[in-house]
């Protein structure tokens, strides 16, 4: 087996995690795991990234190195807790920093041909050097030259390493994005479904920001004080993204507060008044609950099929209850169920995905991402 490092910030932009795995063609054994957050200036030139602002590109390629430096600063924390050395490493995985993912590009002046486009930082020559590790990163573009979507990536690895012998489950991440991988029976050689459902976390943690001043709603506690509205629950599952069909994938740039406030605002104007804000909020995590449980019925599994939730969403149990309620035919559990932490799968994917370029195996899946064909997805950045 050989050691790989995989590095990951969603989203949520809650932090770096950096995740140790011993990797071998059909196996991703989980050794070791950091979190660490970025620091709090970092993180708000982060924030003023996901839109366009004055002087954006001397902020990007700022925030490039910062990015790196932060990843680096948890690869040497990983190292030092695991007692291991640069040179026991044999690459890190780097997923980057995403500040921009619009798969069908946008409108520019001047008559620009519309190209899409996904946009992840944290200079993997400088991270490389850092760390002293060979690094393997930009794994999304490949795909989107493919004419593919970027994204999601995971099925790949939730196939290769998740997949049952004999029956079907569904693996579901909930980051700041929501995205479902439809596994088939190993013995079916089935090709994995996958898609972004819709907003995850970064809603309801972005409204609990602008009226607490917190980072997210713990546990879903505030979310559990109010009642859900279910005339602002139907407006916003009307929105188009719900109803395209797959492959399709979104970020933040569009699932973010002036959505929200335009939906609020048509409510407003048909209401005598307007919602408490816990009602919204309750109002969102049934938005994230009922988007997933929604795609998932879609899939028509046998009843008693396992639905298994990782990512940050696995830790609100106000959100979980509510999809295992939307979902009554199927086993809903969290990673745990799988013997891996729910905060380590995404990192441990980029691992993987880095495992995947050194044996030439392809990491994205055509069916899911809508790319022409399959691909080794990744630069080599070597440390030396």
């Amino acid at each position: 087996m050989a050691k790989y490092i995989g590095l990951m910030s969603g989203t949520s932009m809650d932090g770096v995690d950096a995740v140790l795995c011993d990797i071998t063609a059909n196996k991703c054994q989980t050794l070791h795991a950091v979190s660490i957050s970025y620091p709090a200036n970092l993180l708000s030139l982060l924030h003023s990234l996901c839109t366009p602002t004055p002087n954006e590109l001397n902020a990007m390629a700022t925030a490039d190195r910062l990015v790196a430096e932060s990843f680096a600063h948890a690869v040497s924390v990983l190292l030092l807790e695991t007692q291991l050395s640069s040179s026991d490493i044999t690459a890190i995985g780097s997923h980057g920093q995403t500040i921009r993912h619009f798969p069908q590009g946008v409108e520019l002046q001047n008559d620009v041909e519309q190209k899409g486009f996904t946009c992840q930082i944290g200079d993997p020559n400088t991270l490389a050097v850092l760390t002293n590790i060979d690094v393997v990163a930009d794994f999304r573009r490949k795909d989107i030259a493919l004419g593919g979507q970027g994204a999601p990536l995971v099925p790949a690895y939730h196939n290769a390493i998740f997949a049952h012998d004999t029956q079907p489950r569904v693996l579901v991440n909930i980051g700041g994005i929501a995205n479902i991988s439809v596994l088939a029976a190993k013995r079916d050689a089935i090709a994995p479904l996958g898609y972004d459902t819709g907003p995850g976390n970064t809603l309801m943690d972005a409204w609990v920001k602008l009226h607490l001043n917190k980072p997210y709603d713990d546990k879903g506690q505030w979310a559990n004080t109010g009642v859900v509205s279910d005339d602002l629950l139907t407006k916003l599952l009307s929105d188009s993204y719900f109803h395209q069909t797959a492959p399709k994938s979104t970020g933040r740039e569009y699932f973010n507060i002036a959505w929200l406030t335009s939906y609020l605002n048509t409510l407003a104007s048909s209401q005598a008044s307007t919602l408490p804000p816990q009602d919204v909020q309750a109002t969102l995590l049934a938005l994230t609950a009922t988007s997933i449980a929604d795609e998932i019925n879609k899939q028509k599994m046998p009843i008693g099929a396992q639905v298994i939730v990782c990512g940050g969403g696995a830790f609100n149990p106000v959100l979980m209850q509510r999809i295992a309620n939307l979902l009554p035919s199927y086993q809903v559990s969290d990673s745990h169920s799988i013997n891996i932490h729910p905060q380590h799968v995404e990192g441990a994917a980029f691992a993987w995905l880095a495992f995947a370029y050194n044996n030439n195996i392809p990491g994205n899946v055509p069916a899911v991402t809508g790319a022409s064909r399959e691909a080794v997805l990744g630069i080599f950045c070597p440390a030396n």
